[in-house]
C-alpha cells in the first residue's frame, strides 16, 4: 500500500473498463484522483464508491476548452498533478476501409489521438510550475504495434500515440524536467470498447464477440485479460518505482504481440 501516496493523478476515460481499475488502485495506493469521462452516472458512483480520495469531473477529452477547464480546477483544488493516464478512447471498426465514413475515422482520430495532445499540451505547464516531476501515461494498444484488417482506422490511432509518446519523452528529457512519458499496449481486454469494434464487423455478423474464444486461438496464454492487469501496469509507471523509465512501451497482452 502506499506505492503513490500524495501524489494527485487525472485519469480520463475514468468512468468503465481500464479507467475505472486505475482510478482504483491509483486510490487504494494513497493518490488523490481525478476521474473524467462524459459517462457521468458511471463517474459519479464511481467517485463515490472510492469515496474521499476521488473527484468526478465532465470531460469531452477532444475539447481544447474543456482541458482548460479541468486543469484549472485541478489546480485549484489541489495545487498540483503528478500523474496523467491519457486513457480515454474509442474503437471502431470496419469490415473494410473503403466503407468506414470519413465521420467516423475522424471522430475516432479525435479522440484517441487529439484527446492525447491536448492532455499533455495542458497539463504538462502544471507539472512543470509544480517542479517535481511527473508520470504521463498514454494509452495505446497491441494495435498500435501490429496491424489488423478489422482495425486498420484503430491502428492507426494507436500507432500514432505510440510515437508522441515517445516524441514527448525526449522533449521532456531536453527540459529537464523530470516529467517521464511512457505508453500502455493493452491486448484482447474485457471492456466496453469491444462493443463499438463489434459493430463494424460484416453485415450478418451480429453476435457478440467472444473474447474468451478469440483469446484461446490467438494469446499464447490463452486467456483475456481484465482491466486490472492494465491497472497494474498503470500503478507501476505512476509509482516512483519507475523512476528510471521514460519512453518506453509496457505491453500487456498475454503474449498476442509476439506472435
Amino acid at each position: 500500500m502506499g506505492r503513490v501516496e500524495g501524489k494527485v493523478a487525472l485519469v480520463t476515460g475514468g468512468a468503465s473498463g481500464i479507467g475505472a481499475s486505475c482510478a482504483r488502485i491509483l486510490a487504494r495506493e494513497g493518490a488523490s484522483v481525478v476521474i473524467t469521462d462524459v459517462q457521468d452516472a458511471k463517474g459519479q458512483a464511481l467517485a463515490a464508491e472510492i469515496g474521499g480520495a476521488a473527484v468526478y469531473l465532465h470531460h469531452d477529452v477532444t475539447s481544447e476548452d474543456a482541458w482548460i477547464e479541468i486543469i484549472a480546477e485541478v489546480e485549484r483544488r489541489f495545487g498540483r498533478l503528478d500523474v496523467l493516464v491519457n486513457n480515454a478512447g474509442i474503437g471502431l471498426g470496419s469490415p473494410s476501409i473503403t466503407t468506414m465514413t470519413l465521420a467516423d475515422f475522424k471522430r475516432q482520430q479525435a479522440v484517441n489521438v487529439e484527446g492525447v495532445f491536448l492532455g499533455i499540451k495542458h497539463t504538462l505547464p502544471l507539472m512543470r510550475k509544480v517542479g517535481q516531476g511527473g508520470s504521463i501515461i498514454n494509452m495505446s494498444s497491441v494495435a498500435g504495434l501490429k496491424g489488423s484488417s478489422l482495425l486498420a482506422a484503430y491502428c492507426a490511432t494507436k500507432g500514432a500515440v505510440r510515437l508522441f509518446t515517445k516524441a514527448i519523452a525526449l522533449e521532456c528529457g531536453e527540459h529537464k524536467d523530470g516529467v517521464r512519458v511512457n505508453s500502455v499496449h493493452p491486448g484482447l481486454i474485457e471492456t466496453p470498447i469491444w462493443e463499438g469494434i463489434a459493430g463494424g464487423r460484416e453485415p450478418g455478423a451480429n453476435a457478440p464477440i467472444d473474447l474468451d474464444a478469440m483469446s484461446a486461438m490467438a494469446v499464447p496464454l490463452g486467456v483475456k485479460g481484465v482491466p486490472e492487469d492494465i491497472a497494474n501496469g498503470v500503478l507501476w509507471l505512476a509509482s516512483d518505482e519507475s523512476r528510471y523509465v521514460t519512453g518506453a512501451e509496457l505491453v500487456i497482452d498475454g503474449g498476442i504481440s509476439i506472435r
